[in-house]
């Protein structure tokens, strides 16, 4: 695909499930990143038959500037920095109160369902796209901590400086358009609304009870 604009996070999800025909009904997961991600994800999951669930993760902050990530959390693992100026117990704070707003969000998202379980599955992790990419390394790099067999990124647009360091990270990248004039990731889209929680959370009811 080059230069053309999708039409919207449906055709997004058309067009990669047909770069993932390869793990169609086979022993993989997709893992969609909220909220933009999670509409190109049950596309993807609905084509493929493949089972979806949502990854969370957020960025611990410096406590100087909270715009400095000097690590990030997700439910159940962590990475962080050296960064011999901050205290542990001001990073230790911070984890319990990132976990406990994940947790909050995913059960907002996802209702009582446990999360899937990733061992020796492949991982396809979904997003409506990638700006700086900060987030899904993270999520790379916490995901890694469950032994998935393989982590595939797949995204529908990709800044062109970006894919060497996805290509290094993930076992595999999966992209419709990498743009050397990046200016963001809803230029790529003709349409591209913001996509509000309660819309999410009836997605998620709807295309994960058909699992």
């Amino acid at each position: 695909m080059n230069n053309e604009l999708l039409k919207d996070r449906i055709e997004a999800g058309l067009l990669l499930s047909e770069k993932l025909k390869k793990y169609q009904d086979t022993n993989s997961v997709i893992l969609a990143v909220p909220r933009g991600g999670v509409p190109v994800g049950i596309v993807i999951s609905k084509t493929l038959h493949l089972p979806l669930d949502i990854v969370l993760a957020k960025k611990i902050g410096h406590p100087s500037n909270k715009e400095f990530a000097i690590g990030a959390v997700s439910m159940d693992s962590m990475i962080l920095d050296e960064h011999s100026d901050v205290p542990k117990k001001f990073i230790d704070d911070e984890i319990i109160r990132l976990r406990q707003q994940l947790d909050e969000k995913y059960g907002r998202y996802m209702g009582n369902r446990k999360p899937l379980d990733l061992e020796n599955k492949n991982v396809i992790l979904v997003d409506d796209g990638i700006a700086t990419g900060n987030t899904l390394l993270s999520c790379i790099t916490m995901l890694r901590k469950k032994n998935p067999s393989k982590i595939i990124v797949a995204v529908p647009v990709i800044p062109y400086d970006t894919v060497p360091v996805f290509e290094k990270n993930a076992d595999e990248l999966i992209y419709l358009t990498a743009s050397k004039y990046f200016r963001g990731v809803g230029s790529f889209y003709e349409e591209f609304n913001q996509v509000e929680d309660e819309e999410v959370i009836q997605m998620l009811r709807l295309g994960t009870t058909t699992e």
